[in-house]
């Protein structure tokens, strides 16, 4: 366990089985506390606010979609591929968790200083729920130089000056992907685009892959 102590890893395995059957709404301090067995009193042991105890819960969908996302990536060689897989991989984890998606995007608990004050709880000081992100974006950037130092190796590329910095790119994709996530999960995505299928796959490849040609440039045969 991330911490050594079984009841602050139950209340957490609690209110991750709560946001994946019930939606992060669900997210109640009493419901967690019940769904894990202990007093309503219990999580102040461990959480000295309820944000620090829903920001250990996203921190668990961070990791599960860095699994996930790695997975994906290393089963397929060029960077271009394993964007396409990261793409995919992000869009699958949102469509399929859309409630801890959500939780893990949740302007306050990102924009929150620590929630967990050294000495005011039974656990260590954690990082800001936004330092969980930064492993994902980290790995976008290093793919997206990959596939440049690639393309120049082919003289496909494009100059240096016609283009924006990597981090730059990274982040309107990342944005992009996001917008798609978020539009998908509302079914607005699926409506513009006449999806016949109610989770829009049938329309998601070919967005996905017209996205990427915006960032990126169009993919070498």
């Amino acid at each position: 366990m991330e911490h050594g102590n079984p009841l602050r890893e139950r209340l957490i395995d609690a209110g991750v089985e709560l946001v994946m059957t019930d939606g992060s709404a669900s997210l109640g301090l009493r419901e967690i506390a019940r769904r894990a067995g202990v007093s309503h009193g219990a999580p102040r042991r461990y959480f000295p606010t309820h944000h620090s105890l829903l920001s250990a819960i996203a921190r668990r969908g961070f990791t599960d979609l860095a699994h996930r996302v790695a997975a994906a990536v290393d089963a397929v060689d060029s960077p271009r591929a394993r964007l396409r897989a990261l793409a995919d991989a992000y869009l699958g984890y949102a469509w399929e968790h859309h409630g801890m998606f959500e939780l893990m995007f949740r302007h306050d608990l990102l924009d929150s200083k620590t929630h967990e004050p050294a000495g005011e709880t039974e656990a260590p000081e954690q990082p800001r729920l936004r330092e969980s992100t930064l492993p994902l974006f980290a790995h976008l950037v290093g793919l997206i130089a990959q596939d440049r130092e690639e393309n120049a190796e082919r003289g496909t590329g494009t100059s240096d000056e016609a283009v924006a910095p990597p981090a730059v790119t990274a982040a309107a994709l990342w944005t992009n992907l996001y917008g798609i996530a978020e539009l998908r999960a509302r079914r607005s995505l699926q409506l513009a685009l006449d999806a016949a299928s109610p989770d829009g796959g049938d329309r998601l490849e070919p967005l996905v892959a017209a996205v990427l040609d915006a960032h990126l440039g169009r993919a070498n045969p």
